[in-house]
């Protein structure tokens, strides 16, 4: 084969292929073992899925429904390129009797549309918005697959892991946040033995390419066109952005700030100075010259006082997770999150909003019982300890490791004397 990312090499056979693959399949979960023509890349796709847990005769499960699917594609990332995806695909979805899909980062489908029959089929696997078709969760699969490896991926017929997929064939591609690099989801065309053709690989990823220098060209929304945003999570400094200037913050000014973008009521010096103080004995001056560096970097118009306030709409990373929680989307606020707000603040206010948060989103993913999700929390500087989290990913990903950790954390904890 020319192209070891193509399904199929010119002048194959699909159906002669298609019958080597299941072969090759019911030897590979019989056995383990994987034989030719399976390619490299589903081959390994097959080991994954095996390790991940997942079973051939498995299915999607749906995870966000009705108003919490709504309220998390509103607010991702790839909704503001969704009209470039539809003019691009639509009518070669509709017309070729495809589907177009669009997932987020972990797997999970966001949109699905196209021919109206070929979605009704597509219903009885869970190919739907909110269902998760991440590697992990059913095997190798073009969107799962394509995020897994970091690069766009065609899968044709029983290369697919679960059975019920193995009639279709799709191709898929990721696509990436244009200013940190960061996945945000993949675009996939999903169909008949057709799309093995190698122009559905490169249409995809043409449409994520597309997609992504059409990100590249929106301006970052804030509220009322004349807001800032405001980075807290994950680091000791603040970034305060506003007229296209970065300001980094120093420690003092990130939490004022974090406190009165929490409060756009405003704040009395006395509150301010509880929230920011644990010394009672700290005198107003103190906090007054503070806020006199403060209006010097953001501007005096910006900063107002009796009570104090900021007069522009602040968007912090903060309110997002919050609001996305609010909305039960789970997701989305963990993506959200880039670590514990402020983490070296010792501001009491500061501290009981850190750990409001973190508690809230812990919560949530435990709630939730994804274990991609766990994993990311549990695996990351502040998550490594989380004993609850490894406790709740060991119980749907009972993999050797997440036992071994799981066991050593729970003689941490037990002390010398349980030994």
């Amino acid at each position: 084969m020319t192209d070891s990312w193509l399904a199929l090499e010119p002048g194959a056979d699909p159906a002669e292929r298609t019958r080597t693959l299941r072969r090759a399949h019911e030897t590979f979960t019989a056995a383990g073992t994987v034989s030719r023509p399976v390619r490299a890349v589903v081959a390994e796709s097959w080991r994954r899925s095996v390790r991940a847990g997942v079973g051939p005769d498995g299915t999607a499960s749906v995870e966000l429904m009705d108003g919490d699917l709504g309220a998390y594609r509103a607010e991702h990332p790839l909704a503001r390129v969704m009209p470039l995806v539809r003019e691009l695909m639509g009518a070669f979805a509709a017309d070729g009797e495809h589907l177009l899909a669009v997932c987020d980062a972990h797997g999970r489908l966001l949109w699905v549309e196209g021919h109206p029959a070929t979605r009704r089929r597509a219903d009885g696997m869970n190919f739907v918005p909110g269902a998760r078709w991440a590697e992990s969760a059913v095997g190798t699969n073009a969107p799962g697959t394509a995020m897994a490896v970091g690069r766009p991926v065609q899968v044709f017929t029983a290369e697919h892991f679960i059975r019920r997929v193995q009639p279709w064939t799709c191709a898929a591609a990721p696509v990436h946040d244009p200013r940190t690099g960061r996945v945000l989801g993949a675009v996939d065309i999903t169909g008949g033995d057709g799309l093995a053709h190698p122009h559905s690989l490169g249409f995809v990823q043409a449409v994520a390419r597309a997609a992504e220098s059409q990100l590249a060209l929106l301006a970052p929304e804030t509220p009322g066109g004349e807001g800032a945003e405001l980075a807290a999570l994950g680091r000791d400094e603040a970034l305060l952005t506003a007229d296209g200037r970065k300001v980094r913050l120093s420690r003092r000014h990130s939490e004022i700030v974090v406190l009165l973008a929490q409060h756009p009521e405003g704040l009395t010096g006395d509150e301010l100075l509880c929230g920011l103080y644990e010394d009672e004995t700290v005198p107003p001056v103190t906090l007054r010259a503070e806020l006199a560096r403060l209006r010097g970097i953001v501007g005096p118009a910006r900063l107002a006082s009796r009570p104090y306030r900021l007069t522009m709409p602040v968007e912090s990373d903060v309110t997002v997770v919050e609001r996305r929680l609010r909305a039960g989307a789970v997701t989305g606020a963990a993506a959200a999150y880039a670590g514990p707000l402020l983490p070296g603040s010792q501001a009491p206010a500061v501290v009981r909003l850190r750990r409001r948060l973190s508690d809230g989103l812990r919560a949530a993913l435990i709630a939730r019982r994804d274990p991609d999700l766990l994993a990311d929390w549990a695996h990351a500087p502040w998550g490594e300890d989380d004993l609850d989290v490894w406790r709740a990913l060991t119980a749907v990903r009972p993999t050797a490791t997440t036992r071994s950790r799981l066991a050593a954390l729970e003689s941490e904890l037990a002390g010398p004397d349980a030994r």
